[in-house]
């Protein structure tokens, strides 16, 4: 079952629709909440804890530029063709999974083998 051309248009506007949510949202991090004004800063603690939410916006934001990385890779999987196809076996990636995950690059099984690989507990 190959994805009709229906299908395959829909993920594409999904991912890139958040894709631009995505940028969007880097940006207004940018233009808004990262504005250190020394007069909104009366005394340490409150300038402590102003930059502790920067430092936690950051890491959301390079999870965010992760995330965004995998969207860039679906969409040129789309236009190459080989959306929904699993990138180790090579077999389709259930429309449920991609549905659920549209930047999902493996089938549940390979997901679940390479999981068992990472995480096999060694024989004694």
């Amino acid at each position: 079952m190959l994805l009709s051309d229906r299908k395959l248009k829909k993920f594409k506007e999904l991912l890139q629709a958040k894709k631009l949510a995505l940028l969007r949202a880097a940006q207004n991090t940018l233009d808004e909440d990262m504005k250190l004004e020394a007069d909104e800063f009366p005394d340490e603690m409150d300038q402590a804890s102003t930059e502790y939410l920067h430092s936690f916006t950051f890491r959301l934001r390079g999870r965010e530029k992760t995330f965004l990385r995998k969207i860039n890779h679906a969409l040129s999987k789309v236009d190459k063709g080989t959306f929904g196809v699993c990138e180790e076996c090579e077999e389709e990636i259930s429309l449920k999974r991609l549905e659920a995950r549209p930047i999902a690059t493996l089938s549940v099984e390979a997901q679940e083998r390479l999981f068992e690989r990472f995480y096999r507990v060694p024989d004694d």
